[in-house]
């Protein structure tokens, strides 16, 4: 059975490169394209740059592959590793190569009232098969992870494991968010010990065996920015990519992904050589790409298009469009499914881009309070690259977690200023330095009451003189 399968995928692999090559041959030579043509190439592909960018810096920060790190401190401004970052929320970061061996993540119970599983790789499509949402984490459980190329794998089913899950690329970041009751001390140290209680293991060890070496694998440069990795060394991480994910021969994106990369020189299976792609500009890609974060970013803080298309982000292969991958990568890579959280933007009463020069105060009655099962926060950023806004008290989000007091009547005013306003309670006070810094603030609604959503209209920002 094992034979039949793999020849049955190898058949489909070769089936699926006489299309491409056939349909492609003949293509655009890369001197000659247009501004209309390398548009397209960097929205097939900014879903793989954002998460090779993502898991990669992960690993890199974390220690390597095959690891895991439980976070149980919320994080503050020095989080650069991704863009819109939450600070409501502990992580578990699991980094898995599945190269050579399955990996198993051994997890416990929780007693959080919420906890998911998020689970990627450099495709950006996001699975998540474990939550509380779905009964989840009642119990301790294992997990197996593999993909179609896992060495001396193939699916069968492992005597302890309680779920097999196959993945679609080599390289997966596997992340926990755990809401952490930070305002119950005795409630929060148990969830951190049962976060750190979270391991890995691969098959072989957990079969008495030594781990396989993973230390045969060389990655091209993260980037510092996406547009960084676009301009220094696009086409050498594009063949890591290719060569490391499983593609669909029926997807209409995967086969337009790789006719975009055929015609560079990038395909599946191949070895990067500097002198066999094509010599691209690096400088004009990285100019197209500014502009589309730039629209992008500005996309996400329209209340119009994030009613569009926010209920159908980070969904597994096959239920996303480009246009809502490329949003999703830009503006805050691993996030989470509507079934799980939403985040809607708060904009300003007259429209008008939020700005450091001014103070704001965001009301909400008791009755327009967020439509969270879980719970909810609102979280400050900069515009330009969706960090956290430096400042001594580390305060950056308002919430059950980073902190609130809600007012007599049941209701909060939340104020984005330079100084606490005097009678404002520091918990509702998100501070801001005075210059000239464009602004968004982003809300976050875990197990949302989706049917209570469709009519949820977010606050305003209002102007605020002292």
């Amino acid at each position: 059975m094992n034979t039949i399968k793999k020849i049955t995928r190898y058949a489909s692999f070769l089936v699926f490169s006489l299309m491409m090559a056939s349909s492609w041959a003949g293509s655009t030579p890369v001197s000659s394209l247009t501004d209309e043509q390398v548009e397209n190439i960097v929205r097939s592909s900014y879903q793989y740059v954002a998460m090779y960018n993502v898991n990669n810096k992960f690993a890199l920060t974390q220690g390597g592959w095959n690891t895991v790190v439980a976070d149980t401190r919320l994080k503050d401004h020095t989080m650069r590793e991704i863009a819109r970052p939450n600070n409501d929320t502990l992580y578990i970061g699991c980094m898995l190569d599945l190269r050579k061996d399955p990996v198993i993540i051994d997890i416990p119970a929780f007693d959080s009232k919420y906890v998911s599983l998020m689970v990627t790789g450099y495709d950006h499509y996001v699975n998540v098969p474990m939550s509380v949402t779905k009964g989840d984490f009642d119990k301790p459980e294992r997990v197996l992870f593999y993909t179609s190329r896992t060495e001396g794998y193939d699916g069968q089913k492992v005597k302890g494991i309680d779920r097999h899950i196959e993945m679609s690329g080599d390289f997966v970041s596997a992340v926990f968010r755990v809401m952490p009751h930070a305002n119950d001390k005795a409630l929060f140290e148990k969830i951190a010990g049962q976060m750190q209680s979270v391991k890995i293991m691969t098959l072989s060890e957990l079969q008495g065996k030594p781990a396989k070496a993973i230390d045969d694998v060389q990655f091209p440069s993260v980037g510092k920015t996406d547009p960084d990795l676009y301009e220094n060394n696009f086409l050498e991480v594009m063949q890591f990519v290719v060569n490391h994910t499983s593609f669909d021969p029926k997807n209409e994106l995967d086969k337009g992904f790789l006719a975009n990369m055929k015609q560079l020189g990038v395909e599946p299976g191949k070895e990067f050589d500097k002198n066999k792609v094509a010599d691209i500009d690096g400088k004009r890609f990285r100019a197209v790409v500014e502009k589309i974060r730039q629209s992008e970013f500005a996309r996400a803080m329209d209340p119009a298009q994030t009613q569009k298309y926010g209920l159908s982000m980070f969904q597994p292969k096959g239920k996303m469009t480009r246009d809502t991958l490329l949003l999703q990568s830009v503006v805050g890579p691993i996030g989470l499914p509507a079934t799980e959280a939403v985040y809607p933007p708060v904009v300003s009463s007259d429209g008008t881009p939020l700005n450091a020069q001014n103070d704001y105060v965001i009301h909400m009655s008791k009755d327009a309070m967020p439509p969270a099962q879980a719970f909810w926060s609102l979280t400050l950023y900069d515009s330009a690259n969706g960090f956290f806004i430096p400042n001594e008290q580390k305060k950056y989000s308002v919430g059950e977690n980073g902190g609130m007091k809600l007012n007599a009547d049941g209701g909060i005013d939340i104020y984005v200023a330079e100084i606490q306003p005097e009678g404002v309670p520091e918990e509702n006070w998100l501070p801001i330095n005075r210059k000239d810094e464009a602004l968004d603030i982003l809300l976050r609604i875990y197990h949302p009451d989706l049917e209570k959503y469709k009519i949820y209209i977010a606050p305003k920002a209002e102007f605020f003189v002292k």
